[in-house]
């Protein structure tokens, strides 16, 4: 009997936890640029959700004449210093969430394809003892949408995949998530999510609850139970 009340909340950062989206797209621009390229708007959105290694070898494809690892590096740190100088900004209900996940006994790991010194700033800065741990983009090496990166936080937790849940805003997040096996609730920010297959979406997370969250669980896990 699968168990109806999820153990632990997987966390996405870049536009689920944070909108550091914008910092992401300023300082690719700004790279390309350097380069005497164009990067544009759309080009910019095609990376939401990507890992960074990926979205390094595009921005290669764009003219930036840089090896990869130096991309990614060049990118957080420009990144890090916007969150240093012009804040860290929070999505709508996010902090609120995990305070009450807490107080109910669920517990919460934070998944991002950023590199980790990057994920441990905005962790900083949240305030309180939000995550048991961190898994970046440098601690595994299949990125999303592979499902490597929620196994491994699973893994963390010593709980199965099966009993925790995942908060997403991209695509390829979603999709790594269902691929673990976790469920899926998508919370779309600058792209759609209609067709990315999460169990539930739910326009932001402002107002929601552990409550919330343990319902979209429970009501998952019995429709699957029903349907084997």
């Amino acid at each position: 009997m699968v168990s109806h009340t999820p153990q632990a909340v997987l966390w996405d950062m870049d536009g689920t936890l944070v909108d550091t989206e914008p910092y992401w797209m300023a300082a690719e621009t700004a790279l390309v640029e350097s380069f005497g390229g164009v990067w544009t708007h759309e080009q910019a959105m095609q990376l939401v959700g990507n890992g960074l290694i990926d979205s390094a070898r595009i921005l290669r494809d764009a003219g930036v004449d840089m090896d990869p690892d130096a991309i990614v590096a060049r990118l957080t740190d420009e990144v890090r210093n916007a969150l240093a100088t012009q804040g860290v900004p929070f999505r709508p209900g996010a902090r609120e969430l995990l305070r009450d996940l807490h107080a109910a006994g669920i517990r919460t790991a934070l998944v991002t394809m950023s590199l980790g010194r990057m994920a441990h700033s905005v962790v900083d800065l949240i305030g309180f003892d939000a995550f048991e741990y961190v898994v970046a983009g440098d601690d595994v090496e299949r990125p999303k949408p592979h499902p490597e990166p929620y196994l491994r936080a699973a893994e963390l937790l010593d709980i199965d995949i099966i009993d925790a849940l995942v908060i997403e805003d991209s695509p390829t997040g979603v999709r790594a998530g269902v691929a673990s096996g976790a469920v899926a609730v998508g919370v779309p920010h600058m792209v759609p999510l209609d067709d990315a297959g999460a169990h539930a979406l739910w326009p932001t997370l402002e107002g929601r609850t552990a409550a919330d969250v343990t319902r979209v669980f429970s009501s998952v896990r019995a429709y699957q139970e029903a349907n084997r």
